[in-house]
């Protein structure tokens, strides 16, 4: 297992501390293959996650944010599956919990079960105060006096 090292960072950067331990927190940590998934940038501010949940139904897979968290949960419901007998089972449906850690100001726009794909679709969305402004800058008038000699 690798180790890293953010203690140079520390040194040239301000406000990132949570970041930095958010990033010792995750490794070492286990990587979730199952169900496979994709995340695609489609845009300056936006992104789509999409999920591989063959079997799965919109009643079966829960969608919940809290805070910077975005929790995926998928479970069929135990009625049936004794009626059923496999002679090969491929396809796993079995019960996954998907987390990812969001950005700020990241939200969840948009979620759309299809072909067997749930897409979630993700926007970042900067409040006024937060974005980019210039600073007017006042002080002393600098008045320039030609000193030229004729």
């Amino acid at each position: 297992m690798q180790t890293y090292d953010f203690s140079p960072f520390y040194r040239s950067t301000v406000g990132f501390d949570r970041l930095f331990n958010r990033l010792d927190s995750m490794v070492g940590q286990e990587t979730k293959t199952y169900p496979p998934y994709n995340i695609e940038r489609t845009g300056d501010d936006a992104y789509r996650i999409s999920i591989a949940v063959a079997g799965f139904s919109n009643g079966d897979i829960a969608v919940e944010t809290k805070e910077n968290s975005l929790v995926v949960k998928g479970a069929k419901p135990a009625d049936g599956a004794d009626k059923r007998e496999f002679l090969h089972r491929g396809i796993a449906e079995r019960a996954f919990e998907l987390r990812f850690q969001l950005a700020d100001y990241v939200e969840v726009t948009g979620a759309n079960l299809e072909n067997g794909l749930l897409h979630l679709e993700l926007k970042r969305e900067l409040p006024e105060s937060k974005k980019a402004r210039t600073i007017q800058i006042s002080g002393g008038s600098a008045v320039l006096e030609d000193k030229s000699v004729n």
